[in-house]
């Protein structure tokens, strides 16, 4: 192909889609047909040059106007600002809402097992003794529950909890994929952990202890590991049951929608960590404590039946609508 040849030929198409791309907001209905027009076939220009390999610089040249062309035709993308407004009106609470059975029964659940199995331990002295030494035991009810909120900088903590706290959230939304069982075993293992450092704080008369220090910020944080493994094993379900849809379908809809599930609740579990870092084990006053992580919690429920309420009841799903193609680029 002579590539002056084809420019010669073609060059007025180009200006002509140009000179629409800079007008597009005074476009009259037949110009703004012959735009989407122009877009497709300079689009197909494109590739011809970009296959060719001749002229780059031809090449760049269309590539930014088919760039530019494609905005004008599609509407262009808002602002970074307004996608982060949006997700979190929109997208995020909606998803949560959509999905509140799945993770509102993780929740019972997960406290039934942390519950028996505290009960367990601080009732039958043969299981406590099996979890350690009297003395090592003792210790860990006297200091080192209390001394583990405490012992390092809050800053410093804060950061180390919300990491670890976000990773175990990451875990039980992406272990979804394996049919949810991975999920089940991250949410069992940590309703058991709770559940015996209950059972030996009740054990040994500290179980004011424990809920002094577990609940201020154990709200939240609990709630958004809850909603994780929700999630998790709604993508697991959705492989096992995708109804209408087909499973790859079914599993790309929610795995969308997870994604941001799991975007948001790095922000919820910062709140968590910020209540645990600078908070739980260091004012003293045990019904400010609790106070402050009850109202962290009451502002999550009423974000996601209020705000997530309403975006759900005008068609969010918090899946990805029109997302945009991967735009030409020179080469």
């Amino acid at each position: 192909m002579d590539i002056d040849v084809f420019s010669a030929v073609h060059a007025q198409e180009w200006d002509r889609l140009d000179e629409l791309v800079r007008r597009r907001r005074s476009l009259t209905g037949e110009e703004i047909d012959e735009l989407v027009e122009l877009y497709q076939r300079v689009s197909t220009h494109l590739s011809v040059v970009r296959t060719s390999g001749q002229d780059p610089a031809l090449s760049g040249r269309l590539s930014s106007l088919v760039a530019r062309a494609r905005s004008a035709v599609t509407g262009a993308h808002s602002s970074g600002w307004a996608d982060v407004g949006g997700f979190f009106t929109r997208g995020f609470p909606a998803t949560l809402y959509r999905l509140r059975w799945w993770w509102i029964g993780v929740t019972l659940a997960t406290v039934a097992v942390a519950t028996t199995t505290g009960w367990w331990v601080a009732a039958d002295p043969d299981v406590l003794a099996a979890l350690g030494t009297p003395e090592s035991i003792a210790r860990y009810v006297e200091y080192e529950f209390a001394n583990y909120y405490t012992e390092n900088p809050a800053g410093s903590f804060a950061a180390q909890v919300w990491t670890n706290n976000a990773w175990v959230a990451a875990q039980a939304i992406i272990f979804g994929v394996a049919f949810g069982l991975p999920t089940l075993w991250v949410l069992l293992m940590n309703a058991i952990n709770v559940g015996m450092a209950g059972g030996m704080m009740f054990a040994h008369g500290r179980g004011d202890v424990f809920f002094a220090l577990i609940l201020p910020h154990g709200l939240l944080e609990l709630t958004a590991v809850f909603v994780a493994g929700g999630v998790g094993l709604k993508i697991g379900w959705s492989l096992i049951s995708p109804g209408e849809r087909t499973r790859l379908r079914a599993l790309g809809e929610e795995a969308r929608a997870a994604i941001g599930v799991a975007l948001g609740l790095v922000l919820v579990l910062f709140v968590s960590g910020l209540i645990e870092g600078l908070v739980t084990g260091w004012i003293t006053n045990t019904w400010t404590a609790i106070g402050i992580g009850v109202v962290a919690e009451a502002l999550f429920f009423l974000y996601v039946f209020t705000v997530g309420k309403r975006a759900h009841e005008a068609g969010e799903t918090g899946d990805i609508e029109d997302a945009p193609a991967a735009l030409p680029v020179a080469g």
